[in-house]
């Protein structure tokens, strides 16, 4: 047997073979992922828009547009809102996914979210940066990457002028882009009589805001009518322009007195956010009773009369007409009443404030009907009414004061009418060859 002396190994050795094999194990064993998110291949941004591109006042809507924009696939996500202090906000509708060219031609995919925020008071504030927390395919591992967004000053102004204004108690702060008012009333308010009910809808629209700024519902009282309220809806439309906000106001109204009853409009004041300027919206004003005769007759049906009624009739006129040769004609002259469709026509011209659409409904009927003209011309406040109009049309000089509804309301009520004056006698008349001399 022969033994083969193995050399002793030194500390130095072994230190070596085990930074050998380290290296090795280090070179055989797999690669890290390599980062694949470059910069700006993650974007995340917030724009405020402003209405008329100026700063706010208090309790004006404000959008934020929130907009992102990712070039890898997303696995999993949240969007980490700020504290919005001095703010209240709600989000409009859902968020959007959607697929975007971007200017190198490639194919991204592009986040887009609404936030309506309403400030409190006038100041100059700082929104604070949103954060979308994405999970993201990296290399073929999940990644969890914060993208924040950059934060957005906002001035909000306060208001100058001496009426109106988000913190004047009254009239209520409403500001948008446009309103618009519907009236309906079912039956026809003009057709109700003592006792009867009709329903009257208003309905209020306002574009650029949500349903809760919207004004609440307003008083209808006067004298003679018993009201009784009814619910009030309120909605927010989410459309590609922005949130439109709806009301409607619902009242059951019924007559408690046989008179013609004159209901007032109402006036709905509001700040044009495009404009930047006070307006006003009106609820038109109507009449409760009074009946619609002309309308009534229109939807009978004609029927043919029989002999008997003929022979009757007849009778009637001819025993009339002998009174009248008995007795002369001294009776007391009849009441004349402008036509329902004309009152109608000229209401809505009045609450449209429309004076040449007034004077249009009008012209016909002072054409065709002069005995209905001569009583309105005896009357003081008609024939003022009736200037003023002609003035705010023709006249060269300042506009006359002018209150549509009220004249509107004036002529459709019942007047006397008169006969025409006789024409005095002229001194050619022995000469015109129709004079002549009493026997």
């Amino acid at each position: 047997m022969v033994n083969v002396m193995q050399p002793p190994r030194s500390p130095a050795r072994e230190r070596g073979l085990t930074a050998c094999l380290a290296l090795v194990l280090t070179c055989l064993a797999p690669l890290p992922a390599r980062a694949e998110i470059g910069p700006g291949d993650l974007t995340l941004t917030v724009t405020p828009e402003r209405n008329g591109n100026a700063d706010p006042f208090s309790r004006e809507m404000v959008l934020l547009r929130i907009h992102g924009v990712y070039r890898q696939p997303i696995l999993l996500e949240e969007v980490i809102q700020p504290s919005l202090a001095n703010f209240s906000w709600t989000q409009l509708g859902r968020d959007a996914w959607s697929k975007t060219r971007l200017p190198d031609g490639q194919v991204a995919i592009a986040f887009d979210r609404v936030v309506a925020i309403f400030p409190h008071h006038p100041g100059d504030f700082t929104i604070d940066p949103f954060l979308h927390r994405l999970t993201v395919n990296d290399g073929g591992q999940r990644v969890v990457v914060d993208v924040p967004s950059a934060p957005v000053t906002l001035p909000v102004a306060t208001w100058t002028k001496p009426v109106g204004g988000p913190d004047a108690k009254e009239p209520w702060w409403l500001p948008a882009k446009d309103v618009t008012i519907t009236d309906s009333w079912s039956p026809d308010p003009e057709t109700v009589k003592l006792g009867e009910t009709t329903r009257r809808i208003v309905t209020l629209e306002a574009q650029g805001m949500v349903a809760e700024g919207l004004p609440p519902r307003p008083v209808m009282r006067t004298r003679g009518i018993l009201t009784f309220a009814g619910p009030v809806t309120r909605e927010t439309l989410i459309t590609p322009a922005g949130p439109v906000a709806r009301v409607t106001y619902q009242w059951d109204v019924r007559p408690a007195i046989e008179e013609i009853i004159p209901l007032d409009a109402i006036v709905i004041p509001w700040f044009d956010t495009v404009s930047r300027t006070l307006r006003e919206a009106e609820i038109p004003a109507r009449q409760i009773g009074g009946g619609l005769p002309d309308r009534d007759d229109e939807a009978k049906p004609v029927l043919p009369a029989s002999p008997l009624v003929v022979a009757t009739a007849a009778l009637g006129a001819f025993g009339l007409g002998l009174a009248l040769l008995g007795f002369g004609t001294g009776s007391r002259p009849g009441r004349r009443r402008l036509d329902a469709r004309t009152r109608r026509a000229l209401g809505r011209a009045a609450a449209a404030r429309d004076a040449r659409a007034f004077r249009a409904h009008l012209d016909p009927v002072l054409l065709e009907q002069p005995d209905l003209a001569r009583a309105w011309r005896a009357e003081p406040e008609i024939a003022a009414g009736l200037e003023a109009l002609d003035a705010r049309l023709y006249g060269p000089g300042p506009a006359t004061a002018l209150d549509l509804p009220d004249l509107a309301r004036a002529l459709g009520r019942p007047v006397v009418a008169t006969a025409p004056a006789a024409a005095a006698p002229t001194r050619l008349a022995p000469l015109d060859g129709r004079a002549r001399t009493a026997p």
